[in-house]
């Protein structure tokens, strides 16, 4: 790979280039140009690749399956939405050593600890900062290089620590005075204090005192004292130290930046709800037009889309399925210039990755606009490539009062209009609206298949009648589905009804015919009803699918969250309008200190930008408990900017709110520019101090950017 290969980059059938790739001396960064290029060239770095897919395993590279053999083809899948690099190799060995060449690198990057990685990133400045390439820096390059780090630097500071690393005296730094420099650079005397305070001779942090800090500082509480001892024994760089039983203030710093020093809770990121109960007392991670990777009007469907929305844990896909030519149905947004892609192949799709993120129950929400005949043709599809996977009865022993668990793992099922129930299978035809999206559905009647009918289970789609009607005559299989605007009014005007009607009955609700952009609206208004598929677009970033990550990152990222205890209980009667009059009501006093800020990306690729950053805190919940608080902005310093300012929130239903960190580019005569995000449920918030490990506009990680912060959490007795 180092020696490297010239690879064919293939976009379509139309367009196949040749490209050399090499592997550069990092061990991480991929860099590839054209031989015709002249010195323009790109590179990715092997952290941004998710996976290596071996022959025809991409829409591109199976349109070209007759000209190159499987053998030749290979697919880098990138984190995120960015899209796929389809190529293909002279020979089975060129492609096999590189498939397997980046796996390896892959595996490496994933398994590194948090020292690594920043060792790492260090190298990759050293590497981006020597311009002529002799293992050296001179102090004219590394200015240079502290404006890419996005830090603005009193000259005579920077020149000060440069000549302190500078062992050699050569008036330059080789890649060991380098650490060195930066080790300087990035000393954080915010950390150092609080080090300070429980260190008793100011170097090290006996056991005691560090089980005090433990228990004072990070809540521990009796847990401390072994939790002290593991800390050390991971964390802590020295053998000196830990032969002492002791931290030093690196092996501090990095068990601050470590998982366990995160804002999220541990524990909580691994499968541990209770999943039993029925699939109406879940929220369910539900996706929107899922075959669409641009907008409603003209955006391409593919089933590249399926594949990241399923990756991402999502349970719950949707297809508009259509007639299509030779009698094969067609899956795209009818009536618009949007792409068209078979049903069998989404199928075929939906049967390889289903259960590679979860093996949790995956729904398919149909809009079935087909005739009859193509509806057969579905039903046969169904059956023929999901096999077993999919679910065509009722579960052996089910008392047909409630909706199966989540624990119905592997499985498939089909959300679709029905013939009859479950308790009969009458003979009779049905006459229905075939279209569950109320604003899509202009009237028209079709008849539905049979055989279509009887794979629709516990997911039979009606229409909605109103939640009296629901209470005396809707079945548990029975669920309807709800625009956006419908949803909404419905939650301000029947709150509590809507809260009951969902403790039985699965409801979804879809973007607003409006939104041909594939914008999204905010889902926290329905999940505060307690609505489980409240379906997004997927394909588009941005603080509706921060909140959706922020929900579904839990309990495993499995796709399913379990809802609090009042939206499980029959006899509550909560409100997300007036929660105050919830019998469990007990509001919170959030307190969140914003320290600092480390290595913030920048924004502007401009060599003398640097940014002004400042730290907002979002609130959103019930709609008492939404709220934002913001920092001041910090002139000039992306590299370690320190805030210290403290934001206060009260809330009211703790367990229904998600706390969004969003970092900004201040700009007074515009729009602030997005630097980074994290956001998660207010319940699986560590207290204590803590590091917000920041992620992009497209939810991926941006190591090594983060906040500093400490939280505080109380009851609040005195309320305004």
């Amino acid at each position: 790979m180092m020696a490297g290969s010239t690879l064919r980059k293939v976009k379509s059938r139309s367009w196949k280039k040749q490209r050399h790739f090499r592997l550069l001396e990092d061990g991480l960064t991929i860099w590839y140009k054209s031989r015709w290029a002249g010195r323009g060239h790109s590179t990715f770095s092997v952290t941004e690749v998710e996976a290596v897919r071996e022959g025809h395993q991409s829409e591109v590279l199976l349109s070209i399956a007759e000209e190159f053999p499987a053998s030749h083809c290979f697919t880098l899948v990138f984190h995120g939405r960015q899209g796929n690099l389809d190529l293909v190799a002279d020979s089975p060995e060129e492609a096999r050593a590189w498939v397997q060449g980046v796996r390896k690198l892959i595996h490496k990057a994933q398994t590194m600890d948090e020292k690594e990685r920043l060792d790492q990133w260090v190298f990759d400045w050293f590497q981006k900062a020597d311009k002529n390439k002799d293992g050296k820096m001179n102090f004219k390059e590394v200015k240079t290089l502290l404006k890419m780090m996005n830090v603005e630097m009193n000259e005579e500071h920077a020149l000060h620590l440069f000549t302190m690393a500078d062992k050699s005296e050569s008036g330059s730094l080789e890649i060991e005075e380098f650490v060195l420099f930066y080790k300087m650079l990035t000393q954080r005397d915010e950390v150092w204090k609080v080090f300070q305070d429980y260190s008793g001779d100011g170097e090290k942090l006996m056991l005691e005192e560090l089980e005090s800090f433990l228990k004072i500082e990070q809540h521990e509480g009796e847990q401390s004292g072994r939790r002290a001892k593991e800390l050390i024994g991971r964390y802590e760089p020295s053998e000196t130290a830990i032969k002492q039983e002791a931290m030093s203030l690196d092996g501090f710093q990095m068990y601050l930046c470590s998982q366990e020093g995160s804002i999220f809770r541990p524990e909580l990121l691994e499968l541990q709800q209770d999943m039993s109960r029925p699939l109406s007392h879940y929220f369910i991670s539900s996706s929107h037009n899922t075959y669409l990777l641009e907008d409603q009007l003209r955006g391409h469907s593919s089933v590249e889309a399926y594949i990241q929305a399923l990756k991402r844990g999502c349970r719950c896909v949707e297809l508009d399925c259509w007639d299509g030519h030779d009698g094969e149905p067609i899956v795209y947004h009818g009536h618009t210039l949007t792409t068209k892609i078979l049903f069998k192949d989404i199928i075929s799709t939906v049967k390889e990755y289903a259960f590679k993120a979860s093996d949790f129950p995956v729904i398919l929400s149909l809009e079935n606009h087909c005739s009859v005949e193509q509806q057969t043709v579905m039903a046969r599809y169904l059956r023929q490539i999901l096999g077993d996977a999919l679910l065509v009865c009722p579960l052996g022993g089910h008392d047909l009062q409630h909706l199966p668990p989540p624990q119905l793992k592997s499985k498939i099922l089909l959300k679709a209009k029905k013939i009859g129930g479950l308790e009969s299978c009458p003979d009779d035809t049905l006459t229905d609206e075939v279209s569950d999206d109320e604003e899509l559905a202009n009237g028209d009647k079709s008849k539905l298949s049979r055989e279509l009918s009887d794979l629709v289970v516990y997911c039979k789609s009606v229409h909605f009648h109103g939640f009296d009607h629901a209470r005396s005559h809707a079945k548990f299989y029975e669920m309807s589905s709800f625009s956006e605007s419908k949803a909404r009014r419905l939650a301000k005007e029947a709150g509590a009804d809507f809260v009951q009607y969902n403790m039985r009955q699965l409801s979804r609700v879809y973007p607003g015919g409006l939104r041909t952009d594939s914008s999204n609206y905010n889902p926290q208004d329905m999940w505060n009803v307690g609505c489980q598929i409240v379906a997004l677009n997927f394909q588009t970033a941005g603080l509706e699918m921060d909140l959706n990550d922020g929900l579904f990152r839990q309990n495993g990222g499995c796709g399913y969250v379990l809802k609090p205890d009042f939206m499980r209980d029959a006899t509550s009667r909560f409100n997300p309008e007036k929660p105050e009059e919830h019998q469990g009501y007990k509001p919170l006093r959030l307190a969140v200190q914003v320290i600092s800020g480390q290595q913030l990306p920048k924004v502007n690729q401009k060599e003398g930008s640097i940014v002004d950053p400042l730290v907002r805190v979002e609130v959103y919940g019930v709609p008492k408990d939404q709220a934002r608080e913001e920092t001041p902005h910090i002139q000039n310093n992306g590299f370690n900017p320190v805030w210290n300012k403290t934001l206060n929130f009260v809330i009211h239903t703790p367990e229904l709110a998600l706390v969004r960190f969003v970092v900004e580019d201040y700009d007074k005569a515009s729009r602030n520019d997005f630097i980074g995000q994290f956001t998660l449920p207010f319940k699986c918030m560590q207290t204590g101090f803590r590091h917000i490990h920041l992620l992009s506009k497209d939810g991926t990680a941006i190591p090594p950017s983060s906040l500093f912060v400490n939280i505080s959490i109380s009851n609040s007795i005195f309320l305004v």
